[in-house]
């Protein structure tokens, strides 16, 4: 499959973009200055909107996320960004930083200023394909607002064909990306085990069931469930996050609890981890005369790159002069991998500098203003990609 652009055209898209990347750095600052937690994302949302051309337009989704079309009717190219920011008092010192309480912790205001460059530059050249700005919420907390979007059907009716994403990652140097087929983050459950015992006197055990005693075995026996029950050569996850029990050190309480996460890079391995938690919680309450009651809330599903989407790319990259560096694949998890169900998509990974040890979901992560152009760029690539599986 061929390229859309010809060089002349990219580089005059290419030339727009970079004119609208300083508006798109002062738009960056205001919005880190400014971050909104999940399901509260409506001051970011109106941001977005007076930034975006036609934004008064915007179909409103997902309670307070919003879809924006660039251009005429026809099959669209969605470019997704994320709203939320995360429950973290900011201790990077910038003029700029946040207030205490919520943080831009994971480049969100980076993604959001680069959608909205790459959005008012296409705009301004005129777009090859329509684009589909998607202003989602809720990516950092639940309900997922990824998965709302897709399920209110307004995706199907603007005729998306193809979903772009880009994410800022500490892991890689700055300004190289990760172009990945296949599947690229894992799918994320949330676990909650209750063993229910018979309480008493820390004096008499023999006369209690003891579920502390029941949920210990269950925390250190859960972490088999990786070593001997899927595939060593698939990466997976089972991590105990919370325990609660009792509140008197010398009384044996009627209840203990753990919550925790389940990741995996395949759906058979996810359905596999979840069958067994159950089992050993189960078969664990038994053997200490408890009983346990197990609630696994399912979360995201892997992230799946299209493979044709990765490889048009990878070529757009190097027709913008991007660094593609190597797959990068991780058990983290974002819920973009819900727009897969609905069109091919392709999440990118953006190299960022910053302070060293300053990662993903930290007080000090801040990449520099580089990064907006890095990302704006990367979505650049992926759009004119999605654009050849419209029209070639």
């Amino acid at each position: 499959m061929t390229v859309v652009l010809p060089l002349g055209a990219l580089g005059a898209l290419r030339d727009a973009l970079d004119c609208e990347l300083p508006g798109a750095v002062c738009l960056r600052r205001e919005l880190h200055a400014r971050p909104s937690l999940s399901g509260q994302e409506e001051p970011t949302l109106n941001l977005l909107l007076d930034a975006l051309p036609g934004g008064a337009d915007a179909e409103r989704v997902a309670g307070t996320g919003a879809v924006l079309r660039i251009s005429a009717p026809g099959p669209a190219v969605g470019v997704r960004t994320e709203l939320d920011a995360l429950p973290i008092t900011e201790a990077t010192g910038v003029p700029w930083a946040a207030r205490p309480g919520a943080m831009h912790a994971c480049g969100h205001d980076i993604h959001m200023a680069a959608l909205v460059a790459l959005a008012r530059a296409l705009h301004e050249v005129g777009p090859p394909v329509p684009m589909l700005a998607i202003l989602q919420p809720r990516e950092e907390g639940p309900p997922s607002g990824g998965r709302d979007v897709v399920s209110s059907g307004l995706l199907q009716d603007h005729q998306l064909a193809a979903m772009a994403a880009a994410h800022v990652q500490p892991l890689l140097p700055a300004g190289d990306v990760a172009c990945a087929p296949g599947v690229i983050n894992a799918s994320a459950d949330r676990f909650r085990v209750t063993m229910a015992g018979s309480p008493g006197h820390a004096a008499y055990p023999h006369l209690t069931h003891d579920p502390v005693l029941a949920l210990a075995n269950f925390v250190v026996s859960v972490q088999q469930l990786v070593s001997r029950n899927t595939d060593p050569m698939q990466p997976a996850v089972v991590t105990v996050g919370t325990l609660a029990a009792g509140e008197a050190a010398n009384a044996i309480p009627g209840t203990a609890t753990a919550q925790g996460t389940m990741r995996a890079m395949s759906e058979a391995h996810r359905t596999r981890l979840h069958e067994r938690l159950r089992d050993v919680a189960n078969g664990i309450g038994l053997a200490h005369g408890c009983t346990a009651k197990v609630v696994i809330d399912p979360g995201m599903p892997v992230l799946d790159n299209d493979p044709s989407l990765a490889a048009l790319t990878a070529e757009q990259l190097t027709r913008l002069g991007v660094r593609v560096t190597e797959p990068l694949r991780t058990c983290g998890a974002d819920d973009f991998s819900f727009y897969n169900s609905v069109a091919p998509g392709l999440m990118l990974f953006v190299g960022t500098d910053g302070q060293p040890g300053s990662g993903l979901h930290t007080a000090t992560f801040l990449p520099s203003d580089r990064a907006v152009g890095d990302l704006a760029h990367a979505l650049l690539a992926c759009y004119l990609a999605g654009c050849a599986t419209i029209t070639g």
